[in-house]
């Protein structure tokens, strides 16, 4: 039963004070509470995708094991195939036991889960009119509980690029940056801020992020789980049947999405307006879902401390932050 599941995946961190009291809780992670939110609690299980049923009869054991039937797959496929590559890449250093053509296995089918059954994107409507093209983007959740969960490391994003008949890119929002970074992003740029929901966009230094922000006391903000108190961002992607109105506290979103009302259970609507002047009608646009499992932001605030364990961590984010990211989903239009 799912409620197996939740008796680990459903985490609350102790927020600390000044002087190291406990001054309040945080929601880390409550993928099992998302779930129990949604449409998806009356038919599907947890199990039913994290460890998916093998469909023919398979013995328990190697050694003299009977066949049984439903057996479901140890294999526990989850969201973090970075971390899976790291291990594997620096197995040595880190004294890593595991063999890595089993690391191999189980990235592989980590991402695979995730661009097949984590979410869809859609160009439902793309026109120009009096020097503007307005292109209008679905984004779906596929999966029982918000996208993405659990660690609030984790982020998806839109890329949106326009190009003109020549192949010119002539408009950008959300590419990707060196070093794991998402190009007008506020938070990786600067720390102490961060880019909000968004109804539509205008501009290329708007990016859609969907997301957890977490705060202090004092409601600045931070990556640091301890100093955490609250969010004041989360526009992660709801799933099917979720009710933001009638949610609880710990799994209720937060900043503006709130008040948006193409945000709402299994999907978000967001419309794209770009100026193309008397630019002729013959544009491609095309629609990229992302997602990383540790975003800049997270590796990069480690910095900030001088020790073995952190210095380490950000030297391999850094070496490997060009596959930090995995396209999930995309599509394409062409508008004349």
């Amino acid at each position: 039963e799912a409620g197996l599941c939740g008796s680990c995946h459903t985490l609350y961190t102790h927020t600390r004070g000044p002087d190291g009291n406990i001054i309040g809780q945080l929601p880390e992670q409550v993928p099992y509470l998302e779930w129990r939110h949604s449409s998806y609690s009356d038919h599907q299980s947890c199990q039913s995708c994290h460890m998916p049923t093998i469909e023919r009869p398979m013995p328990i054991t190697s050694v003299l094991g009977l066949n049984r039937e439903m057996f479901s797959r140890h294999a526990f496929r989850g969201g973090n195939f970075f971390v899976l590559n790291m291990l594997r890449r620096y197995a040595t250093p880190l004294a890593v036991n595991a063999l890595p053509q089993n690391l191999a296995v189980a990235c592989r089918e980590t991402e695979k889960n995730l661009t097949t059954s984590a979410a869809h994107v859609q160009i439902e409507a793309a026109r120009v009119s009096n020097g503007e093209l307005t292109v209008r983007l679905r984004l779906s959740n596929l999966t029982g509980h918000k996208l993405p969960t659990a660690y609030p490391s984790r982020r998806v994003w839109i890329h949106l690029t326009v190009k003109d008949a020549q192949g010119r890119c002539i408009f950008e929002s959300g590419g990707r940056a060196p070093g794991g970074a998402i190009a007008g992003n506020d938070n990786d740029q600067d720390p102490t801020l961060y880019e909000p929901h968004y109804r539509y966009i205008d501009r290329e230094d708007q990016v859609q992020i969907y997301e957890s922000i977490m705060v202090t006391p004092e409601e600045k903000v931070t990556t640091g789980l301890l100093s955490a108190i609250g969010f004041v961002k989360d526009n992660r992607v709801l799933p099917e049947g979720f009710d933001k109105e009638t949610a609880d506290r710990d799994i209720a979103v937060q900043g503006r999405a709130r008040k948006d009302t193409d945000f709402k259970g299994g999907r978000d609507r967001i419309r794209y307006v770009i100026g193309v002047g008397n630019e002729k009608p013959l544009f491609r646009v095309h629609a990229r879902l992302w997602y990383q499992p540790i975003s800049y932001r997270w590796a990069q605030n480690l910095d900030q401390y001088t020790a073995p364990e952190t210095d380490r961590f950000v030297r391999y984010y850094d070496a490997m932050s060009a596959d930090s990211a995995l396209l999930i989903t995309d599509d394409m239009r062409t508008v004349k």
